[in-house]
Order: structure tokens, then sequence, then C-alpha cells
């Protein structure tokens, strides 16, 4: 494997890993829970997150590479925070199996994105018009509540996520075909498929995991 990639899959691996493990130290923590779900902490909490996406999304290529490794690290552990909830929630080996299952999952929509030869650019434009479609829909039953309604949003959110994961693979196998290595085109690739893993094991966990109740 070339070495953007080798970066890119690298710092994804790393984003992950302090995402889980913020998410698990905070779980274990009584007094942590609930300082970070026992007010409006929380909400600060998910606001910071969306703030922290739309700011690197946007300044990402013009920052230099330490900014921008810092700014993912930072992502990836603010992330950790909320993440606990899974630890909370769900019992912690079907929250490994869960996480193998999408680790298959992302493997295998990664290789498709990587091996075919279809130009896949074209169906970024459905998978943006999904995605927001997607998040309205989130929106919406937050107020309706409806445990089927979340089902299948889960379902088809995995569906653009697997789309997500061949598209953002294959952006990233052009631009090292063309002789890219850059450390913040890199650290961008690897955000995408962080945020594509993390989408596709949310909503696997939410159909098939186990909770503690």
């Amino acid at each position: 494997m070339n070495q953007l990639l080798s970066k890119t899959f690298l710092w994804m691996f790393v984003g992950l890993l302090v995402t889980f493990l913020t998410g698990y130290v905070v779980s274990i923590n009584e007094n942590m829970v609930l300082s970070i779900f026992g007010g409006p902490i929380f909400w600060l909490i998910i606001i910071l997150e969306f703030a922290l996406v739309i700011f690197f999304s946007a300044r990402v290529h013009k920052m230099k590479p330490m900014t921008a490794k810092i700014c993912f690290l930072l992502y990836s552990f603010v992330s950790g925070l909320t993440f606990s909830s899974v630890f909370i929630g769900f019992e912690v080996g079907s929250v490994m199996y869960v996480f193998l299952i999408a680790a298959v999952v992302f493997a295998i929509f990664g290789a498709i994105g990587y091996f075919v030869h279809v130009d896949l650019n074209r169906i970024s434009t459905f998978l943006l018009m999904g995605l927001f479609a997607l998040i309205i829909c989130c929106i919406v039953n937050l107020f309706l509540g409806s445990s089927t309604f979340d089902l299948v949003i889960s379902i088809i959110a995995l569906l653009i996520f697997f789309g997500f994961t061949a598209y953002d693979i294959q952006a990233m196998k052009i631009l090292s075909n063309a002789g890219i290595d850059n450390e913040v085109v890199a650290i961008n690739g690897a955000f995408q498929l962080y945020l594509d893993f993390i989408n596709i094991f949310f909503h696997l966990l939410s159909i098939i995991g186990n909770s503690k109740d």
C-alpha cells in the first residue's frame, strides 16, 4: 500500500483508538458520567462536535500539518465523551462484536472503492442529498420517538455510509496515484473515513446491539 493511504489509515486508527478509549474511561467513572449526561454539558459537547466538524472541513486544506493533527485528535476526544453512552447502554461484549462486524463491512466497501473501475464521483451528489435527508429525519424523530422510524433511519444510514466509504477510499486512491503525499491530505482522508466507520458502527449497534436493559 502506498504512503498516502498508509498514513490515512494509520491516523484513522489513532482517531478511533482515542474515541473508544475516551468513551470507555468516561463510562467507568460515575462522576464523569453524571457531569456529562446530567446537565447542559452534554448539549455543549454536541454543539462543540458539530462546530469542530464544520471548522475542520472548511479549513483543513489551509492548516499546517500539526494543526490538522491536533484538530483531528481533539474531535476524536470530544466524540469519545459522548461515545461513552455506548459503553453505558450496551454490553461490552456486544460492542466488541458489532465493532468487528463494522470493521469487516468497512473493509468490504473500502475494497470495492479501491478496486472498482467505475468512477464513484457520480454518486457523491446523491450521497450528500441522502445525508441531508437523513439528518432531517433524525431531527423529526427526536420529536416522534418512533422505534420503527429509527430502525428505518439506521438502515438507510448504513446504505449511505457504505457508499461514502467506497467513495472516500477511491478518492484517496486517486490522490495517491497522482503522486500526492501530503500530511494534511492524509489527515483529512482519515477524518472522512473515521466519520464513515463511526456512523456504520453506531447504526449497526442500534440494529443488532444488545442493550443492558
